[in-house]
This record gives C-alpha cells, structure tokens and sequence, in this order.
C-alpha cells in the first residue's frame, strides 16, 4: 500500500485514527497532516512504543485501511 493513502484520506481517517489511538491530540491531528512517519514518532512518544513497534501498528492500520476498501468493491 502506498503511504499516500493515509494523507489523501487524512480527514475521513482521523476519526479512526483517534479511535485506535486517543492519547492522540488534536495538536498532533493539525500538525501530523497525514504523515506517517510523524504518527509513528507520535506513537513512540505517547505510548511508550519502540520504532519497530510502532512502524508495525502504522503499518497494520493501513493494512486494515486497504481490507476496508477492498471488501466494498
């Protein structure tokens, strides 16, 4: 999946986002602009996760993105 999906779609997927993760501040939202490398720094720094770890939930999520789409086609 291409990284862009997160920021072409970062206005219908911040809900979800802050659903998966809601020590996420609106702050980080605004600043973040669907950058997944920010996200995953976000991760590491509110919830504690190494970079793998949190490269891997980015990861899982846009795979969980790419589920969605690919089950209403």
């Amino acid at each position: 999946m291409n990284q862009d999906i997160i920021a072409g779609n970062w206005k219908q997927l911040k809900g979800k986002i802050q659903a998966k993760w809601g020590d996420l501040t609106d702050d980080d939202f605004k600043v973040a602009q669907g950058n997944a490398e920010y996200l995953e720094g976000k991760l590491q720094e509110r919830y504690g996760y190494d970079r793998d770890r949190a490269h891997t939930e980015v990861e899982d999520f846009r795979r969980s993105l790419r589920d969605d789409t690919s089950m209403r086609h």
